[in-house]
């Protein structure tokens, strides 16, 4: 199993129906590959998308941690997806719209594997604090285009709206030891915008970003990578620190900032 010490920047999302999809994942410059049984599958191809996600499974996906997303409690193929999910070799199963604790229990203690968590609904949002704090929960995932959805937001509407939904998740995450990934970036060819809502992601919190093309990799990579500027900061800084209160450069620092350069760093692939 992939080490998971550290949240992924980049989470793509890939039909497991698609056999040529799989095989180019394992060419991509991505942290993460979840093979999605859900949405991006049509209901006729249910059945062999599940068979297919394990056999992808068993064959891996390099040093890239491998998730599959199994269909909801209240879908006709929950129970398959539980048994199929179960004996793969996935290192974490995402589960769409989780809305009270019992249930992330009851689906981790069946798989036996760590969830991700997807936070899609006003209920989701309410019981965040308590789905991140149980014991096998990896993380939450933002879903915010079905909160947009469930709250009313036009899909067209900038994110204004979600702005307290997308903080709930992260300080819920913070407050249960959970990895926090954003919401996925509907608008294909708008790399700009892509990048804007990555900037803004990481501003408020999140790890990295769920993705939903390979042509969004790269982007969300650099938005939520460090800058050559961030890392020669946080290297100066280490060098710098005496331990206590002190001043570097123009601010203080203290031991906060000295675990944050290291996490910077750590996350970065860059030794100290």
């Amino acid at each position: 199993m992939t080490s998971m010490a550290l949240a992924p920047r980049t989470a793509l999302f890939l039909p497991a129906s698609n056999p040529r999809a799989i095989a180019k994942a394992r060419t991509l410059a991505c942290d993460m590959v979840i093979l999605d049984l859900e949405d991006a599958v049509k209901p006729e191809d249910k059945d062999a998308a599940r068979e297919a996600a394990v056999a992808a499974m068993a064959e891996g996906f390099g040093e890239r941690i491998a998730a599959i997303r199994i269909n909801g409690v209240d879908a006709a193929e929950h129970e398959a997806d539980l048994a199929a999910a179960a004996r793969s070799a996935a290192d974490l199963i995402v589960v769409p719209k989780v809305e009270d604790a019992a249930s992330a229990a009851r689906i981790a203690a069946t798989v036996g594997k760590p969830l991700l968590a997807m936070i899609e609904t006003p209920a989701g949002v309410l019981a965040a604090a308590a789905i991140a704090a149980l014991s096998g929960v990896a993380g939450l995932i933002a879903g915010t285009n079905d909160l947009k959805a469930s709250l009313g937001i036009p899909s067209a509407a900038g994110r204004g709206g979600l702005s307290l939904a997308l903080q709930t998740v992260v300080l819920a995450a913070r407050a249960g030891n959970a990895w926090a990934l954003d919401g996925v970036f509907n608008a294909l060819a708008d790399a700009e915008g892509l990048a804007a809502e990555c900037r803004e992601g990481r501003a408020l919190g999140y790890d990295g970003k769920t993705l939903i093309h390979p042509g969004q990799i790269a982007v969300a990579a650099e938005a939520f990578g460090a800058s050559a500027e961030e890392i020669a900061d946080a290297r100066a800084l280490l060098a710098a620190a005496q331990g206590g209160a002190e001043r570097f450069r123009d601010r203080m620092i203290e031991a906060m900032h000295v675990a944050q350069a290291r996490l910077l760093l750590q996350r970065a692939g860059e030794a100290e």
